[in-house]
């Protein structure tokens, strides 16, 4: 039950530097390919992570953190990329890759500590939740365990009476009749039906 949150919980872990890789190995792919110390590659990088880092401060400013902080991820994955394709040798894009790579783990920290305190506050308020009704359960089981104990009392009384109604009527001399002469309540008339 708990290998697939452990497994998301690694992948999790794993995310920002699979990302940050998968960024410097693109970049030195295109620059294999013809990106390094190209004019109309480099500026179509910086137009792209502009582009993004506008679109990342305007939704900022209308208070959409989440897609705001995916907009400048964007821009700064961009960028990296147009520095990891232009340069030719491969210092610099290792170290513009480490340089983002702690960056993406500061901000995964940030959010996993966040969805840690959201998932902590969730389970005390469980908690409390669970010992507030626990007391009305109890109380609750304790009248339904009342109720049936009445209920097996009233049906052993009725039990009981109907037999010692039996053996009374067994008796020889009894007579219901004087009973009622008596001051005592009438028994009600037993009939017994046999079937054929």
């Amino acid at each position: 039950m708990n290998e697939p949150i452990l497994a998301r919980s690694t992948l999790a872990l794993a995310l920002p530097a699979i990302t940050t890789s998968t960024v410097l190995i693109l970049a030195r792919i295109w620059n294999a390919n013809g990106a390094e110390h190209s004019i109309g590659n480099a500026a179509l990088m910086t137009v792209l992570a502009a582009g993004s880092g506008a679109a990342g401060a305007y939704l900022a400013r209308a208070g959409d953190g989440p897609l705001a902080a995916a907009a400048f991820a964007i821009s700064g994955g961009l960028a990296l990329t147009g520095v990891a394709g232009y340069a030719d040798g491969l210092s610099l894009p290792l170290l513009l890759w480490a340089l983002a790579t702690v960056i993406a783990y500061c901000f995964a920290a940030r959010l996993w500590r966040a969805e840690r305190l959201a998932t902590l506050a969730h389970q005390r308020q469980t908690a409390t939740q669970r010992e507030e009704h626990g007391h009305v359960e109890r109380v609750e089981a304790l009248r339904a365990g009342a109720q049936i104990e009445v209920a097996r009392s009233g049906a052993a009384y009725a039990e009981a009476l109907a037999q010692a109604l039996t053996a009374r009527a067994a008796l020889p001399g009894f007579d219901p009749a004087q009973l009622t002469r008596a001051g005592l309540p009438e028994l009600p008339a037993t009939e017994i039906t046999k079937e054929h």
